[in-house]
């Protein structure tokens, strides 16, 4: 019995020893390979460690940390991984990885065990779980460790932004315009297995891209990065192979841009030595149906001991853009530019500046010439978390502050690489962008499509005088290019009408209304020609003036049917005389008027022979000429009837009905 006994036991011994062995063994390899920078691997044999030691992590619910105060020395670490240190390296890992699902859980066992001597398990796990769409939660944790975490370094700055993010996120994924939007991921013929990403059109039909792919069942080149091409049409692609472009073996190349003539190929070349990455921009000439031999930019663009990467060449042949982190560099990787002479070489190269770039990284620029965008990724702003997209207006040398470009183009993972083929004003028209929003491990390729709303303008119709509003009045807008109407508009009760177009252009309005005069006003483009809606300045249309009843004057006498003053009508006139040259701006209109005896031709000559002697007898008195005008109106506008109901003659009436006037026309 005593001998079985020894017997069980030492063969539990046995087993227990090849299972600590085996559990050593790896995590020795995971430990290697997580030095080297295979979080792939070390997550594998990380996972195969904790499964020898008997461990498991619970995958169905992440439970908040209770804060308590935390070291900042991070850097202080066993010499040999301890089984938390395991845990924290294989969360590192599949973080590392983009694959946060497995990531929150891992964080999470080592916050609950021993979060003092892991003071980032908090906030990457804060990341993970804003990464996984938790934002609540990811909210409480990352003001857990902001409340907890004693030093002042990039991790209190970032806490603090990617609280800031959350309250973005919050306000992006409830703002109204959400259904102008369509993104879809592209086919499986352009996301394989592997990274998809930096999309490059050498023609519309024609795709090139930089992927991870294997090319055979049989590659073993490990997920090198390559230049494929692919023929595009309406969101299929098809006929996917290597571009013709020389890859060295183990060497990574991708991320391209073409000259304007589609004849110079300016591309990243990279490799990774000991976890760390050099990078390069290189350049290959077309010859047929393939790529000349490529060759390294000059120190201008590859300072040595620095990376230089993700290159664009500009629509007009200008500038090369492109990421570095060489010396003069803001933060890690800023955006550059180099001016490229006529054989696409770069000569002046100059930093695009601080409203550009940032204390994080900036990367893949991409300039939109239409709308004139630069679109770049950023992950040192406000935004949705990670890599997200920015837009800022300008030329090089003159930027605006940039925007971030908000959901659904950003997501709560990494965006980083922008193509739109738009040539219209809609930026977003056709866009092909990288995101690892929907995957575990790498960048995918998505198409985006939003469509452009009409831009609105409104406007107001008011008087001249007082500015109150006009309503009623009809509104004519023209487009003065092609003199057509664009639309016929009538005036709220407040002076208003509103219309809209599909794009900004000059316009001419016309209004017009009962009572006034006519009036009009130019629409101009607004600076910003992305604005949703424009006001435009009210266009004010005078009221119509009624003038102001005739004056007769009494006295006023003349020969029989003639045009003769008698001289007991100098004392009236003399009166008019002093009026006018009392109001010296005064002006007037002269008009003489006869009974109804004679005829129309007649009366209408004698008429107008009188009104223009009162005319020269004010001349004669020194009335400026320019300031009198006469008219002579016969019979036409009785004041009186010239006969009585039963036919006989009105003396009276006739008497009354000839006379002379004057009308004032200006003060």
């Amino acid at each position: 019995m005593k001998k079985l006994i020894f017997t069980t036991a030492a063969t539990l011994l046995m087993a227990m020893t090849a299972q600590a062995q085996l559990a050593y063994n790896y995590l020795r390899a995971a430990d290697d390979y997580y030095k080297k920078n295979d979080f792939n691997s070390a997550a594998t044999y990380y996972e195969k460690y904790l499964v020898a030691k008997g461990k498991s992590v619970r995958q169905e619910s992440y439970k908040p940390y209770v804060a308590t105060s935390v070291s900042a020395d991070h850097k202080a670490k066993p010499a040999v991984s301890s089984e938390q240190e395991a845990t924290y390296k294989l969360a590192e890992s599949y973080r590392l990885l983009h694959d946060y699902q497995k990531a929150a859980p891992y964080y999470a066992s080592v916050m609950e065990s021993n979060q003092s001597a892991y003071p980032l398990a908090a906030y990457y796990y804060a990341v993970s779980l804003r990464a996984l769409g938790k934002y609540e939660l990811a909210g409480q944790v990352f003001r857990q460790f902001a409340a907890a975490y004693t030093a002042q370094d990039e991790y209190t700055t970032a806490a603090a932004r990617e609280i800031a993010n959350l309250d973005f996120i919050t306000k992006e994924l409830s703002k109204k315009d959400l259904h102008l939007y369509k993104i879809t991921k592209a086919p499986t013929g352009l996301n394989a297995t592997g990274a998809s990403y930096a999309p490059l059109w050498l023609s519309p039909d024609k795709l090139v891209f930089t992927s991870t792919r294997p090319e055979n069942a049989s590659d073993d080149h490990g997920f090198i990065n390559r230049l494929y091409t692919a023929d595009y049409e309406a969101g299929n692609a098809a006929n996917i192979h290597l571009l013709g472009l020389e890859q060295p073996a183990g060497v990574h190349q991708g991320s391209g841009s073409v000259s304007p003539d589609g004849q110079v190929l300016y591309f990243t070349r990279w490799n990774i030595a000991h976890g760390k990455k050099t990078a390069s921009i290189w350049l290959s000439r077309k010859s047929g149906e393939s790529w000349t031999v490529p060759v390294a930019l000059p120190d201008a663009v590859n300072v040595p001991g620095a990376n230089a990467q993700q290159p664009f060449v500009t629509s007009d042949g200008k500038y090369l853009l492109f990421a570095s982190d060489r010396a003069g560099s803001i933060g890690g990787f800023d955006l550059w530019s180099a001016t490229l002479d006529g054989s696409g070489l770069p000569t002046a190269v100059s930093n695009l500046g601080e409203v550009i770039n940032t204390a994080g990284n900036e990367q893949a620029p991409f300039y939109h010439a239409t709308t004139g965008t630069l679109v770049f990724s950023a992950d040192g702003r406000t935004g949705m978390g990670g890599y997200d997209f920015f837009s800022s207006r300008g030329t090089v040398g003159n930027w605006k502050t940039p925007v971030n470009m908000g959901a659904p183009v950003n997501s709560v993972k990494d965006d980083i690489y922008f193509g739109s083929r738009s040539n219209n004003r809609n930026l977003l028209d056709d866009v092909l962008l990288g995101s690892d929003r929907d995957a575990s491990c790498c960048l995918e390729l998505f198409f985006l499509h939003k469509d452009r709303a009409p831009r609105q303008l409104s406007g107001t119709i008011v008087s001249c005088e007082g500015g109150a509003p006009v309503a009623g009045a009809t509104v004519v807008v023209k487009d003065p290019a092609s003199n057509t109407v664009v639309a016929t508009l009538t005036t709220a009760g407040d002076g208003s009408y509103t219309y809209s177009i599909p794009e900004y252009t000059r316009l001419q309005v016309d209004a017009k209304a009962t009572g006034y005069t006519n009036g009009s006003g130019q629409v101009n483009a607004p600076d910003d020609l992305d604005a949703e809606s424009l006001a435009t300045p009210a266009i004010c249309i005078s009221p119509v003036a009624t003038p102001p009843a005739p004056i007769t004057l009494t006295d006023v006498y003349y020969d029989f049917d003639q045009a003769t003053l008698k001289t007991e009508s100098f004392a009236s006139l003399d009166k008019l005389v002093s009026m006018l040259n009392e109001h010296p701006t005064m002006e007037i209109e002269l008009g003489a008027h006869t009974d109804s005896k004679g005829s129309e031709k007649h009366n209408k000559k004698l008429s107008e022979a009188r009104a223009k002697s009162v005319v020269d007898y004010l001349i004669s008195k020194g009335i400026d000429k320019s300031r009198l005008t006469w008219k002579g109106f016969g019979a036409s506008l009785p004041v009186a009837p010239n006969t009585l109901p039963d036919g006989s003659d009105n003396p009276e009436g006739r008497a009354l009905n000839r006379r002379t006037t004057f009308s004032i026309l200006k003060q």
